[in-house]
């Protein structure tokens, strides 16, 4: 854009992208029943008319923040499976290193524990975050295992339960976070949650030849 260009023209390009972003951080903290667009609005420094003129419901600032806001990490995810030819034990544990610094550094845990607690009363939530996130998730790193098991690397086994056994202590881990610390529990160290368990689970599904 032309330097010269009149602020309030940049500053309307970004408005989507401050409106996604205000509304990740309400999300995380309010849930989506809670969270109103008045809210998203003052914290995007916006009016709520504004809003409107970008997205129609608040379903709609859902898909967007999982869209533009989270789901880029899949896509990284992705683009380290791909970037990868070795064995699979070092390419499962630059995943969880690039996973663990997300969660710690981001209010995605926030929005995945409202994704839980609230995809009963709001399916289209849980659609959104099971099509956008955890099946592209769990499809890269399956297809991942299905090729190790073909290099002779991973033992006989379905490569789709693996692949949920590498994940799942992270959504424990984040539950606990944000459902338990709170209220008094003691915190994990998420990153050290993730090195250590990534590492037992390598130790029970690589084969004999394939463990370093």
């Amino acid at each position: 854009m032309d330097a010269g260009a009149p602020k309030f023209r940049r500053r309307k390009a970004d408005r989507p992208a401050e409106i996604v972003g205000a509304a990740l951080a309400v999300f995380a903290e309010k849930g989506f029943a809670a969270a109103k667009l008045d809210e998203i609005a003052r914290r995007a420094g916006v009016s709520k008319g504004a809003v409107y003129l970008y997205f129609e419901t608040k379903e709609d600032i859902f898909r967007a923040v999982v869209g533009q806001a989270i789901a880029p990490n899949v896509a990284t995810v992705k683009a380290m499976v791909a970037a990868h030819p070795g064995p699979l034990g070092d390419l499962l544990r630059g995943v969880v290193a690039h996973v663990a610094k997300l969660v710690e550094t981001t209010p995605v845990g926030g929005v995945l524990k409202m994704v839980v607690a609230e995809a009963g009363n709001f399916p289209e939530i849980a659609r959104v975050w099971h099509d956008q996130l955890v099946s592209q998730a769990l499809g890269v790193v399956t297809a991942a295992i299905e090729a190790a098991q073909a290099r002779g690397e991973v033992k006989p086994g379905s490569a789709r339960i693996y692949a949920m056994e590498l994940i799942s202590p992270l959504v424990v881990s984040l539950i606990w976070r944000e459902t338990f610390v709170p209220v008094g529990a003691e915190p994990f160290d998420i990153p050290a949650v993730m090195t250590q368990h990534v590492e037992t689970l390598l130790c029970g599904m690589l084969t004999e030849g394939a463990r370093v």
